[in-house]
């Protein structure tokens, strides 16, 4: 059975009786498993194979059936074709259960953890309130749709095709106009948009950025080129929008010849205003977690803020309301009274570093973008954070030289590194540092089990656990663990 039995483009009806690590339905076809693009679990759909291997295959959504009582209508028309938001059909509060789950397995099945050790420290998925709207950030493709025409929007999922759509509805609504201030700008002034296959044309990027907190807008244009046509006439559009209660203080472009995945380049040129825009993030209490007031009464509005200058190529967390819960979390899990000296790795411009700074004695920030580091040390700056130190270099590199030439010995060590999780020489350091607490910050919950499996067996525990939904409608979940030292070094 399998690959004898079924092939690519059969038409099979499966019950969904499972979630994969990506949102897709899983279910079986008289044994056969088959992972459905679209399909939410408890529908039956009638699917179209796209793929099969041995032993299992992929499919599409062609009709739902028996549509599952999870099953919500997607509020964007795109939303089967882009790659973006791999759940918007589910039920949102189906989301956060299947977020949930997914971090359970990958602790139980990667990590090697006992199920009765995780449910033990599992809190519960810190959800959003309004899961639309959330994210600050968005990169999007410039290119031509089969007319000739340019463009803007989405690639579609697992392809380099655009769907065009600038009204993104995870975004800020105000991306919609910017997008099309510039392609108006490009039609009018007979500026291309790059070619990927060919490698030529010159817009390839727009990048548009968005302090929640200040209401600044930056906008960047990624180029194949060292400069635009016209670019006054770019600034003249954009500066001469109407944004409602935001507005534009940045206008910038960034250099990108290369043939590759990456989408900055690493030189920016300012066109207008600032290279920069400045947001800033509420320094939640306990009690602000999951609600609009404090036990006290305080309004969580009148809470102290962190303020950050964030640049194009700074990292900064995309949810700006779930970052303040986020980083709430990782305060109270570092346990801080004030004396403690935290290193905090794969820092960024400093956002975990300067919140820890609020409640700690000293403060190590280690990043390998020297851009980032010279917008967190301005920022501890406009904080007035005086016990606040930043490194620039790879934390594998760093922490060992902070461990061995100045004898440093942190209480707290506080990561939040890129997807793939931490280098194993970041890891065999902090091992032999040995802090009293780890407060490990993951956008992946597959790598972060794997880096716990061997933080565990150089005598470290898991104390505390919980997801936060920083990426409604789609299937990626944050994940924040403590870690405490339990002096039990395992081989």
């Amino acid at each position: 059975m399998g690959f004898e039995k079924y092939k690519k483009n059969d038409r099979v009806t499966v019950t969904i009786e499972d979630i994969g690590n990506d949102g897709e339905g899983i279910g079986r076809a008289d044994g056969y498993t088959l992972f459905v693009k679209d399909a939410v679990i408890g529908d039956t759909v009638e699917a179209r194979i796209t793929k099969c291997k041995k032993n299992y295959g992929y499919a599409r959504v062609e009709k739902v059936a028996t549509p599952s009582p999870f099953r919500v209508v997607p509020k964007c028309p795109f939303h089967r074709q882009c790659g973006g938001c791999q759940i918007q059909a589910m039920q949102y509060e189906r989301q956060l259960a299947y977020k949930q789950d997914k971090v359970r397995e990958n602790l139980l099945r990667i990590g090697g953890f006992s199920p009765e050790k995780i449910d033990a420290v599992m809190e519960p998925i810190v959800g959003m309130e309004n899961p639309w709207h959330y994210r600050n950030k968005a990169q999007f493709p410039i290119g031509y749709d089969r007319d000739g025409n340019l463009v803007a929007g989405f690639y579609a999922g697992r392809t380099h095709t655009i769907i065009a759509n600038t009204d993104c509805l995870l975004g800020p609504v105000e991306n919609k106009t910017i997008l099309e201030a510039v392609l108006s700008y490009m039609r009018e002034n007979q500026v291309s948009a790059y070619r990927e296959t060919e490698g030529k044309g010159l817009v390839r990027h727009v990048l548009i950025r968005t302090g929640f907190a200040s209401g600044e807008i930056m906008v960047c244009l990624v180029i194949n080129g060292k400069r635009l046509p016209a670019e006054e006439k770019l600034v003249e559009k954009l500066t001469g929008l109407r944004l409602e209660e935001k507005r534009i203080v940045s206008i910038s472009v960034s250099t990108n010849r290369e043939k590759t995945n990456v989408i900055m380049g690493r030189e920016i040129r300012v066109l207008w205003g600032n290279g920069w825009i400045e947001d800033s993030l509420r320094v939640l209490d306990a009690a602000d977690l999951g609600m609009d007031k404090s036990a006290d009464g305080r309004s969580a509005e009148n809470r102290e803020k962190v303020t950050f200058r964030i640049s194009p190529l700074s990292f900064y967390q995309v949810n700006p309301r779930q970052t303040e819960k986020l980083y709430g979390l990782a305060l109270q899990y570092a346990e801080l009274t004030g004396k403690e000296t935290v290193c905090d790795l794969y820092c960024g411009i400093g956002t975990i570093s300067l919140f820890m700074a609020k409640r700690a004695g000293k403060v190590y920030g280690v990043e390998v973008i020297p851009q980032a580091i010279e917008d967190a040390k301005e920022n501890a700056r406009r904080n007035q954070i005086t016990n606040a130190e930043f490194y620039v270099g790879k934390a594998e590199e760093v922490l060992p030289e902070l461990y061995e030439k100045e004898g440093l010995y942190p209480d707290v060590i506080v990561v939040d590194p890129p997807r793939k999780g931490c280098d194993e020489t970041c890891l065999e350091t902090m091992i032999a540092m040995r802090p009293g607490r780890i407060v490990y910050v993951s956008c992946d919950p597959a790598t972060l089990a794997r880096d716990l499996k061997i933080l565990c067996q150089g005598g470290y525990e898991i104390k505390r656990e919980r997801a936060v939904d920083q990426f409604g409608q789609t299937g990626h979940v944050e994940v924040i663990i403590m870690m405490q030292y339990c002096g039990k070094e395992k081989n």
